[in-house]
Parts: C-alpha cells; sequence; structure tokens
C-alpha cells in the first residue's frame, strides 16, 4: 500500500511531523513502514511546462524534430526531440538548461546533428514514474499535459511531485489500512487527532429520474456469493483523461490512470477500500443481472483479451445469464468502457473471500481489486463510496446520475461489542492502566468503551472487522500505550535437569544399532513426484501441494521406499559401496478434504547389490532376504521387542517381489513390511537384482509397551536339545510351524532353531526338508530326560494333525 503524505494531510494536520517521523512511529505501532520515497529529492532545477509552438523536421535526421517551445518566464527554447508523439501545439513537461533528474540526468545546451538543443522535452519515466504506472499512450513517449495546463508553471508543483511516499507492509490481520481513510485512522490514533473528511455533495442538475434502473432485474439466488451488491446508472457521459492531480495519486499509489471513469473508481478504492466496476451498459446482452457460481469450461475473455476457461468455483457477473465478468478479479473485455461508452452501470459489491482468493490464485490475476475482498472490506461504507464515486464521475464526465440504486443486501453492518476484565492488561501486558488513561486510549482509536467495576466493554465500529476477541482488544491497548514503553522482563521458567524422553531414548538406541550392524543413515525429501506416488503400501488419495516448486516435488511421500531408490541410485552411479541405508523419516497420509494429512514416522531399511568384496581368502557375497531379516530382528530384540516379533507372506504389493515378501507383524499387529523390491523395479533404477527394502511404524514401537529391562542372574542347570525332521509341502509357512512348536512344547522350550532346508533329489518337487533344533533349560533345576521326551512327544503329536506334514 502506497500512501501519500500530501493526501493523507487532507484529513490530519501532520504539518509539524515530517513524513520520515511519522513512518517511524507507525513501524513502532504496529504497521512497518518499507520506506519513504519523494520523486522530488531527484529532481532539481526549472522543470516546466512547456508549450510547442512550432514543429519541423530536423534536417539531418529522419527520426529527430526541432521544437520551439514556449516555457514562459524562460522565454523560448530550441530542443531537438525524437519522441514519436510530439505534436505542435502540445504542452510538455520541459526541462532546461541546469535542470538534474532522477539518475544524476544534467541538462545542458548542445548540439544534436548540428542544432542546438537547449532542453529536453520529458517522457515521465524520465521524472521518475516506472512503466507500470505510466498511461499506456505515453510508454513509448512524451508525457502531454492538458491543454489547461499554465505555460512555465512548475512541474513540481503543477503535478505535486513534492510528496513523500509512504509504503506501507500490510500484515493479512490489517486490510482496514488497505484504504486512505483506514490509514488516516491509524495515524489519527498515533498522533491523538481525529480525521475529518469531506464528501462532495451532489448538485441538483447531475441528477436524473428516467426510472431506466428499474427496468434492469438484479438476480442474486446465492447470497453466500454477495452479501451487499449496488447498481448506480449514469447516462451521458464523456469519457476522456483524468485531471493531472488524479492522475498524479494514482500514479504515486502504484495505479496507472486509464480514463476519468476508471480513474475515479480506482481513485475510491484507494480513498475507501472499496472496489468497484464499470460496465458499458450499451454493450450488456441484456436486462438482468446476475451473481452466480461459473459453469464447468464457461468460458470468458477478460481485460486483458485472454479467454479463460473457468470452473464451478469462480463466482462470475452476468447479464442474461452470459458471464461479463469475473467477479472481484476482473472484468469482461465485451462490456469494458471504451471512449464510444455514453451510459453506465457502476458495481459496488462486496463477494465471498475465499471464492475470490480461488480464483485469483489460479489464474495468477493479482490486482489491488482482488487484494481487498481477499483480505476484507469495510461493509459500512459500501453505499458511501459508490455515492461519492458516482459523484465525482458525474462531475468529471458531465454525465448524470439516475437516482436510487439497485441492490441486494443480506444484512446491514454491525458494531461488534467486546468485553474483557481490566486485570487482563496487568495480567497479559504486565502494565497498570486507569480508567483514564484507557478511555484516553479507546477515544483515539475511536471505540466506544463503558466500564463496569473491573470490567469493561468495548465497542468496535465495523472499519475495524479484524478485532473480535479480547486478545485483540489487548493489542490494540499495548500499540497505542507504547510497545517502548511496556516494561522488560524475563520469564520464570522452572529450573529442572534436562532429560530425553521415551522417543528420544528409543531413536538414539535404533540410531545406534543400526549403524551398529553397518548401515548407513539418510536423510531425505518428504517431497517427490506422481511418478513414484504408487510405490507404498498405503493406498490412500494422495496429498499434493498446490505451488509445487517443481513436478518432481509435488506430492508428500506415503513410503521412504522412493527416496531411497534415488540415493541408492546415485550411489552406485559413483560406485559407492555397500549400498545399506537406514533412515528415520515422516510419511503423510491424506485425510478428509481441507483437513491437515495424518503425519507418521517410520523406521526403514534398504540394503541391495555386494554385502562384501572379494579378497584372497573369501568370495564376494551380495545381500539377501535373511540379511535385511537378521538386521529387523537383532534390532527389534535389543529393543526388547524380539520376543513379539513375527512374520506373515505379503503377495499383493506390485514392486515388491511376491515370493520374498512379508508384513511384519508386533504382538499379532502389522506395523510394516520387508522383503525383496520387484527385479523390474530394480532394473529401472540399475540397481541389482538382491535390493531389498523394510519399513516399520516407528510411532507403533514408541507406543508399544514394552517390558522392564531387568537383571537375571545366568543359568546355573545345563540345557539340553533336541532335533526333528520335517517333510512339508513348499507352500508351508516357517513361521506357522515355529508357532506350533513353542505352543506345545511347554515352558522349558528357550529356542527353536532352523538349522537345514532341503529340496531335490529323493524328495518331491512340491515338497521340502526342514530340520529344526529345539533347545530346553529349566533355570531352577536339572531337567530330566522324561521331561524332554514329554515336550517332544506334545510337539510331534501337534504336528502330526497338521496336514500334508510328515516327520522323518
Amino acid at each position: 500500500m502506497y500512501v501519500s503524505y500530501k493526501w493523507l494531510n487532507e484529513f490530519l494536520d501532520l504539518r509539524k511531523m515530517p513524513a520520515k517521523e511519522l513512518a517511524e512511529k507507525m513501524s513502532r505501532t504496529g504497521i512497518e513502514i518499507e520506506g519513504v520515497e519523494n520523486l522530488s529529492d531527484s529532481i532539481q532545477g526549472p522543470l516546466v511546462v512547456g508549450l510547442v509552438e512550432e514543429l519541423k523536421e530536423h534536417p539531418d535526421s529522419d527520426h529527430l524534430q526541432i521544437a520551439q517551445v514556449n516555457v514562459g518566464d524562460y522565454g523560448k527554447k530550441q530542443i531537438v526531440c525524437g519522441a514519436p508523439n510530439v505534436k505542435q501545439g502540445a504542452k510538455v513537461i520541459t526541462a532546461l538548461e541546469g535542470c538534474i533528474l532522477p539518475g544524476d540526468f544534467k541538462i545542458k545546451e548542445s548540439k544534436l546533428r548540428g542544432q542546438i538543443s537547449q532542453g529536453m522535452l520529458c517522457s515521465l519515466q524520465e521524472i521518475g514514474f516506472p512503466d507500470k504506472v505510466v498511461p499506456k499512450e505515453f510508454v513509448d513517449g512524451i508525457y502531454l499535459l492538458a491543454e489547461d495546463a499554465p505555460i512555465g508553471k512548475d512541474i513540481v508543483e503543477y503535478m505535486e511531485l513534492d510528496d513523500p511516499i509512504l509504503e506501507l507492509s500490510i500484515t493479512p490481520n490489517r486490510a482496514d489500512a488497505l484504504s486512505m481513510h483506514g490509514v488516516a485512522y491509524e495515524v489519527g490514533a498515533i498522533v491523538s487527532q481525529t480525521p475529518h473528511f469531506k464528501p462532495l455533495k451532489i448538485n441538483e442538475n447531475q441528477l436524473v429520474s428516467i426510472d431506466e434502473l428499474q427496468n434492469l432485474e438484479l438476480d442474486m439466488a446465492e447470497h453466500d456469493l454477495s452479501s451487499h451488491y449496488q447498481l448506480r446508472l449514469l447516462k451521458g457521459i464523456e469519457v476522456k483523461p483524468s485531471p493531472i492531480q488524479m492522475q498524479s495519486r494514482l500514479m504515486k499509489a502504484n495505479i496507472r490512470p486509464i480514463n476519468n471513469l476508471v480513474d475515479v473508481t480506482n481513485y475510491y478504492l484507494m480513498l475507501y477500500g472499496q472496489p468497484m466496476h464499470a460496465f458499458d451498459l450499451d454493450q450488456l446482452p441484456g436486462k438482468k443481472i446476475g451473481v452466480r457460481y461459473a459453469r464447468v469450461d464457461e468460458k470468458l475473455t477478460t481485460l486483458d483479451e485472454i479467454e479463460r476457461k473457468l470452473t464451478d468455483k469462480d463466482i462470475v457477473i452476468t447479464s442474461n445469464d452470459q458471464p461479463i465478468a469475473l467477479a472481484g478479479v476482473m472484468g469482461g473485455l465485451d462490456s469494458h468502457v471504451t471512449e464510444k461508452t455514453q451510459d453506465i452501470l457502476l458495481e459496488t459489491a462486496v463477494f465471498n473471500p475465499q471464492a475470490v482468493r480461488l480464483t485469483s490464485r489460479r489464474l495468477g490475476l493479482r490486482s489491488e481489486s482482488s487484494a481487498r475482498f481477499e483480505k476484507g472490506i469495510n461493509p459500512a461504507t459500501l453505499s458511501e463510496a459508490g455515492d461519492q464515486a458516482a459523484i465525482m464521475i458525474a462531475q468529471l464526465t458531465q454525465g448524470q446520475i439516475e437516482k436510487g440504486v439497485l441492490e441486494v443486501k443480506a444484512n446491514d453492518a454491525q458494531d461488534q461489542v467486546v468485553e474483557l476484565s481490566m486485570q487482563m492488561i496487568e495480567d497479559k501486558l504486565g502494565i497498570q492502566v486507569n480508567q483514564s488513561q484507557l478511555q484516553t486510549i479507546f477515544d483515539r482509536l475511536g471505540f466506544e468503551v463503558a466500564f463496569s467495576n473491573d470490567q469493561m466493554s468495548v465497542t468496535i465500529p465495523p472499519r475495524r472487522w479484524d478485532i473480535t476477541i479480547p486478545a485483540d482488544i489487548l493489542e490494540e491497548v499495548a500499540r497505542i500505550y507504547g510497545y517502548d514503553q511496556i516494561p522488560v522482563t524475563l520469564p520464570a521458567v522452572p529450573n529442572r535437569p534436562a532429560q530425553l524422553d521415551s522417543r528420544q531414548k528409543l531413536k538414539r538406541a535404533t540410531r545406534s544399532l543400526a549403524e551398529g550392524l553397518g548401515l548407513n543413515e539418510t536423510v531425505s525429501y518428504v517431497l517427490i513426484s506422481p511418478e513414484f506416488a504408487e510405490l507404498n503400501a498405503n493406498k490412500d488419495r494422495y496429498v499434493s501441494l498446490l505451488l509445487p516448486m517443481s513436478e518432481e516435488r509435488s506430492l508428500l511421500r506415503q513410503s521412504m521406499l522412493p527416496s531411497f531408490l534415488e540415493i541408492a541410485r546415485y550411489n552406485k552411479a559413483r560406485h559407492n559401496k555397500p549400498l545399506a541405508f537406514y533412515e528415520m523419516g515422516k510419511i503423510f497420509l491424506a485425510k478428509d478434504i481441507n483437513q491437515q494429512p495424518q503425519e507418521k514416522e517410520m523406521l526403514s531399511f534398504f540394503v541391495s547389490g555386494e554385502k562384501s568384496s572379494s579378497n584372497w581368502e573369501s568370495a564376494s557375497q551380495n545381500y539377501d532376504f535373511y540379511d535385511l531379516k537378521g538386521i529387523v530382528e537383532q534390532i527389534m530384540d535389543q529393543l526388547r521387542l524380539g520376543i513379539y516379533l513375527s512374520f506373515e507372506r505379503l503377495e499383493n504389493l506390485d514392486f515388491m517381489h511376491p515370493g520374498q515378501t512379508a508384513n511384519i507383524l508386533l504382538d499379532g499387529q502389522k506395523i510394516g513390511f520387508i522383503g525383496q523390491l520387484h527385479p523390474q523395479l530394480s532394473q529401472e533404477f540399475d540397481l541389482a537384482k538382491e535390493t531389498f527394502f523394510a519399513e516399520l511404524d516407528f510411532d507403533a514401537l514408541v507406543a508399544f509397551n514394552r517390558e522392564i529391562l531387568l537383571q537375571t542372574p545366568l543359568a546355573k542347570y545345563p540345557s539340553t536339545s533336541r532335533d526333528i525332521a520335517l517333510l512339508v509341502d513348499q507352500s508351508t509357512s516357517h513361521q506357522s510351524l515355529v508357532d506350533l512348536i513353542y505352543e506345545n512344547a511347554g515352558d522349558n522350550l528357550k529356542n527353536v532353531e532352523l538349522f537345514d532346508r532341503y529340496t531335490g533329489k529323493n524328495i518331491a518337487a512340491d515338497k521340502q526338508s526342514l530340520a529344526y533344533h529345539l533347545t530346553f533349560q529349566n533355570p531352577d533345576k536339572t531337567l530330566k530326560d522324561e521331561e524332554v521326551k514329554e515336550a517332544m512327544e506334545q510337539v510331534i503329536k501337534a504336528l502330526e494333525k497338521v496336514e500334508n506334514v510328515e516327520i522323518r
């Protein structure tokens, strides 16, 4: 928001306060000032209004012209000019000898192609205005002044260039300061003044009663799109350039002047913070004006001459159900004001801020109007702003205003009442203020306050729609009281020794164990490309970013696997070995629309290719399924979770090998999976066929109620062991057999170990031979053969009941 210091002085008396001092005060009370710039500071010497009395071609140039320019008291000057739009009789900005323009550009008498030039005819850019605010017809040439510009008049004075411009950095909660009125109230509170506004008064000859407005129909079936919508009709207007003072104020506010009609709507946008739009009445398809959501793939050509494909989340203004504008964002090309326009409909409205924001963001159309609709406008001044704009349009265009307005209004703007106790001020701000001091603060803010014992009731006008709760009142009190006057104190914090919580302890232990097993820790991006989105065991909807930096980083991952694949491919290409990694990181699971995704912390492992290189005494070895399974088992054992760990076959993951993949169970509950990557996926990433991955829900490990670690004495009595061999189907699960043995062998069975697996000669092709080593031990006595024999008999009986199991 760019604020003209001279404009602000029309509402307040700031003559004794320099602009930079005011900027300092504003920054210290809540609205940061990015800078103060005065165009006149970079201009010195004679810069005046000149009249081109005579113009002829340069004899030695095909693009230069020689102008005889009348500059009043400075006489007549010969100036050589190359601007394409200079013409005889034009009034122009003339820099004379001795003038210094922005960029330290000094004007002096010189010769151009043999002809004397005693100055320069200037464009707006040359006196300090940026290209984007210069009227389009003067972007590539000099600026032509109005016919009534006084010859010889100082340009700095004529165009009000000696005017400090304050650049306000407005936070979203202070959208009330996106208008001159709002800034005037803010500055008035800072300097203890009440701003005074002088509204325009209408002349009777500017009014007309023709009832043409009543022939229009306003269709507002969906009131949630616009809570207040107004139309005014103006007849017989003449479209032409605005007065130089209005153009100058708009350019200093970073807005490009267009014509007297459009400029008025922008002028009152800056004055009241109320966006407006003018439709050419004769170009509208019909008399029925409506506000509705656009239909899917409906099209509208906007003022920038681009055809827009709309969605059902865009709000459009319609005429006979045909879109004529994007509500709050940009008008339509077919109904915009041109030099031929004679009658207009002036729209003043409030639109749904969420819908305006979505449309503006989707189409990349950010404007002064859309910014205000998004952040909020003062509904109480909507009608006043529309009335004042209509009066000024009538004055500048010699038009007439039809009496009355056509409007739909859901409700009136209401004051907001916030109640709080005075004790809160001392408790929250650390200052003591009495009722008299508070009354002064609220008077400066323009708020009414009523006291009742320790309670106070503050009435907030609609212009400060950001204040709704007691905390907002405390903030207002603090900034007007003065942040620099609030005593600085340090919070009292109990002195406790730092210690790790259970999650931190488990993390440290897991990292230590993983690194002890030869794994390297990785830290990877949580963002992945859509190409890798399917590489996860979750089938939830993906979480995508609205504005990703690139397509490669547009989705939040649901598994650590895509990150590991990129890391492994990068390291393999650089011949780094071994490819053995682990990581504790976040994955993100989608929930309902407009809800934060669920974050889960996962513990993942990845091994691929060569485990150990060949040397003089042994050949090289590659990782296999049991290497990774052993890593998982060892870590779980060390975390005192091994007795709850089990595995079950898993075959429905497309990106994993169907014969070497298993679910990981903790006390019967699935917490992850382990297995070999599908060979096709390994090949795609140029990895070895022997590539394995495991992923566990670390949150589940933290939440699991582990047994307390107890020190137990070494067993005094010896253990004894027995072996058993089984002939079973190839499809029989090893884990199911182990579970069955444990269930039937009794409490003295301490360990079951598979020490041999055989397939091949002398047994059927669909069979396998499994040999188990069973260890028995009783810590309180020496086991007798009869006890062990009885336990083995129970195991054998249980196994004999299993179909297709033969005890050898």
